[in-house]
This record gives structure tokens, sequence and C-alpha cells, in this order.
């Protein structure tokens, strides 16, 4: 087991969603030498931010989480910025690392690495059979190339670089941006202002059937943690909590939780995105004793609470100003 606590940790990506329940997760297992490196201050696509970040850092253990990501709009809409931005940044962090003699080196991966019919549940074997989803292909073709050169730099070199694949995040904390936002944060977002503007219809992108798996950011941070003290394996592992759910049950679960009792209608000219999705999680559980503990239906209640907590404390700044 490596003892994290007595590592110095760096966390690309530590003020963002994930990040920054990863971070909280190390403060609690007793890690207090954590840097958090700010965009303003390292831009990790370059060569100067990175250079700077692994000085200023001196990494022992090295997470690496940042990504420019987005849902399947923000996708479609940057496939060039998206696949650049996340190639070049995460190659280069690799090869710093191997450069700077990082102990142990943790990437983030992502489920639209994986073919647009996978058999399901997704097995990480599974992940070379096809092409990923096209709405996203661009992303996770960049990240899948992750996988490629730590597996390589593994054989090459020794370097202890590990793999993990989440499936789709939320929880509080997510981005909430009617632009960008991925399905859940955008689906509460669109039933909290419904339900405050007595709304009668809701319009929801495809036609509701593509499933997906969700897990919650705690969760996921807890995993990540797991791996980074009990993981040294050259395979990728998958990360989830096994729950599949039609986007169209999701819609209908968020609007019951909101209260909001008007119609859904869905449209069937915005694109659905890869068919299904669910993962094979033996992996994670066999090798570092990872199962999810929050259901999505708690989960969904939890960041709605949230949610709900900052849309009040906005609205009386406002009131206040």
């Amino acid at each position: 087991m490596l003892d994290l606590s007595k590592k110095r940790i760096c966390v690309t990506g530590g003020s963002g969603f994930l990040g920054a329940a990863l971070v909280a997760c190390l403060r609690r297992l007793g890690c207090t030498a954590v840097f958090v490196p700010r965009r303003v201050d390292y831009d990790l696509t370059t060569a100067d931010g990175l250079e700077r970040m692994f000085a200023d850092s001196q990494p022992e253990v090295l997470f690496h989480l940042a990504a420019v990501v987005g849902g399947i709009g923000a996708n479609r809409d940057n496939p060039g910025r998206f696949f650049y931005e996340n190639a070049i940044m995460g190659i280069q962090l690799i090869e710093y690392a191997r450069r700077s003699g990082v102990e142990k080196t943790i990437v983030a991966g992502t489920v639209c690495a994986y073919p647009r019919v996978t058999p399901l549940p997704f097995r990480e074997e599974s992940l070379w059979d096809g092409y990923p989803e096209s709405t996203n292909a661009p992303y996770g073709i960049a990240k899948k190339a992750l996988l490629v050169q730590c597996q390589a730099y593994r054989r090459q070199y020794g370097m202890n670089a590990i793999y993990l694949l989440p499936a789709n995040l939320y929880g509080p904390g997510d981005h909430f941006d009617r632009n960008s936002s991925h399905v859940v944060p955008a689906l509460i977002q669109k039933f909290f202002e419904a339900k405050q503007s007595s709304v009668e219809t809701v319009v929801c992108w495809g036609d509701g059937s593509a499933t997906r798996e969700f897990l919650f950011v705690e969760d996921a941070a807890r995993g990540f943690a797991l791996a980074a003290q009990h993981y040294d394996d050259i395979e990728p592992v998958n990360l989830g909590s096994g729950e599949e759910i039609s986007i169209r049950d999701l819609a209908t679960m968020t609007a019951r939780l909101w209260g909001y009792e008007g119609e859904i209608v869905w449209d069937p000219s915005k694109p659905n995105g890869q068919p299904r999705r669910r993962l094979d999680t033996a992996r994670a559980e066999q090798h570092f004793g990872f199962r999810a503990g929050i259901s999505l239906h708690e989960g969904l209640v939890r960041t709605i609470a949230w949610y709900r907590h900052e849309m009040l404390r906005a609205e009386a700044a406002v009131r206040g100003a």
C-alpha cells in the first residue's frame, strides 16, 4: 500500500469538479502536501507551464484530472479544441512526470473512449474494438492516447502510471452551464428554471432512449484515492456504479424530485450520443476494493439540494447588493 499521507502530491484540475472532491478526500486521508496548479498560473498545454508546475510542486504522486470537457453540444462545437488541448496537455505532462522521476502517476481517462457500440457491460478489453461515438470521438481518442502512453512508458521506462475510466460524473459542485454542461446538471437546471417560471413544457435533447451510468463525484474521488494506494498494474480500470438508466427515465426522476408537473418533450433532431453505457466494475473491486456507495436517487437528491442552496444564496446576494 502506498501511504499517500507521506507524499508530495500534485492534482491537475484540483480546483475543478472531480479534482476538488479528490483533494478533499486526500485531506481526509491525512495528506498535507497537496499542490493544486491553477490554469491562470500554469497553462498545462505549454512546456513553460509544465516546467514551472513540476519545479514548484516537486510531486512524488501526480493525479492528472485536468481536461477540456463538456456535454454533447460542447463536444460537437469544439472537436478540434477538445482533441488538441487534451492530447497535448496529457502527453507532455506524462513525459515531464517521467523525466522528473514521479513515483506514481494516476491518469483520468473517459468512458467516451469506448467504441460507439460496445457489448454491455463495458469491459476494459473492449476499448479497442471500434471507433468511439462520433459526437465525442475527438475527446475520447485524445484521452485514450494517454492510456497507450502510460502503457508504453511502463514497458520501456518502468514508469508506474495507471489509467482509470470513470463513468459519467455528477454531484454537488458540478458545472452548470446551459451551453456546455453534462446531462445531469443540464436537466437539474432545466427543471429548476421551469418550476420557478411555471413553464408548462420542458424540451430535452434526443429521443430519451440512450442510457447512461452515473457515478457520484465523491465515490469517484474515493476510487481514485484507492487506486493510487493499491493499484500498480498496466491495465486500465473502470470506475462506475453499475447502475444503468435511460435519459428519459433520468429526466422523469429529476422532474419529480423538483416537483415539476409539466410536460417533457423530446427533440429527436438533437443527438442522443452513444446508445448505451454500463461499465463492468469487477476489476476495480477485485484489485483495490472499490464499490460505489451512493445510489443515483440519493446522489440526485443531494445534488439538487446543493443546487437549490446555491441558487438561494445567489438570489440573497443579488437582493443584498
